[in-house]
């Protein structure tokens, strides 16, 4: 396989081990930064399932080297560098500091971060206009879609760049013009889901309710258009006297659910803890998610079919 270009990943959790799949998948060589020598046989298979699940040559694989340190990186011919740490500003930002130096000028540095901002994570970083935000989502291998941020201080052309990456590597670029929280795909996640835990507060359904009406009603339109085309082929107007009744209503609290804070206090995190709204085993939960990567690739099989 030709090597089309170079690109480090910082981090070998689930989301970078993800991330470097789909450079591998795509041709690419990477260099992953995992300081934790004993995670790098964890961290070599989930990349080698990866690049499986996105039907690429198990031969990837050999494209990856696995370091300890940023500085140990050959970073004459790096062409992008992702970073995938756990989400902490302070790491993150200690992270950024060092990759300010390491990194050769005109590489863009990016950040998975999900929450903080690409501004605050660069700081005072001296190449700061070349660091923005590439928030994918997990499975990150799975879902098509990554964000491109631009941060305040973020030249253009850094996110031309990394769109253009992203585009060839097969994954839908989104570009966020502002550098605000939650960005763009969360920021509407999240409306949804204080409405949809507001609906259990309430009483007026159960999660079971809540998940069914999403996957079986308005949300299995999504696939085919999103929420804005899909209201345009019904009509506006439609949108406009639904939204005038049904607005004044709907749950706008600054706070999150009390259902939510309730099941986290008592450490019912969902499969990593035993319990959430359902009870987890080990087996159910991994029953569970192999359902839901089916799911998705079906899903971007259809996509692609379009």
């Amino acid at each position: 396989m030709q090597v089309k270009g170079h690109a480090a990943v910082i981090g070998c959790g689930l989301m970078g081990c993800d991330i470097a799949a789909i450079f591998l998948a795509g041709g690419w060589r990477v260099t992953a930064v995992e300081p934790n020598r004993a995670h790098w046989p964890k961290a070599l298979d989930r990349m080698a399932s990866s690049i499986a699940q996105l039907a690429g040559p198990a031969a990837a694989l050999e494209n990856c080297a696995l370091v300890e340190s940023p500085v140990e990186i050959g970073w004459a011919d790096v062409r992008v560098v992702v970073e995938a740490v756990p989400e902490n500003l302070a790491l993150k930002q200690q992270v950024f500091a060092v990759l300010d130096q390491l990194v050769p000028a005109g590489v863009p540095v990016a950040s998975n971060a999900s929450s903080y901002r690409i501004t605050d994570i660069a700081g005072d970083c001296a190449s700061r206009n070349r660091m923005a935000n590439l928030h994918f989502f997990l499975p990150a291998h799975l879902v098509p879609g990554v964000e491109v941020v631009q941060g305040e201080h973020t030249e253009k052309q850094v996110c031309d760049t990394l769109a253009e990456i992203m585009a060839s590597l097969g994954r839908v670029p989104i570009r966020v013009a502002r550098d605000v929280p939650g960005f763009l795909a969360n920021r509407i996640q999240h409306a949804l889901m204080r409405e949809a835990f507001n609906v259990i507060d309430e009483g007026l359904g159960t999660a079971e309710d809540v998940d069914n009406a999403v996957r079986y009603c308005f949300g299995f339109r999504y696939l085919s258009a999103g929420p804005i085309m899909q209201k345009e082929l019904a009509g506006l107007e439609t949108q406009l006297a639904a939204a005038a009744t049904i607005y004044p209503s709907l749950h706008n609290g600054t706070e999150p659910s009390p259902t939510l804070q309730r099941l986290v206090a008592e450490n019912r995190l969902g499969p990593k803890t035993g319990r959430g709204f359902w009870d987890w085993t080990e087996e159910t939960a991994a029953a569970e998610r192999a359902r839901y990567e089916r799911a998705l690739l079906a899903s971007m099989q259809v996509l692609k079919g379009e």
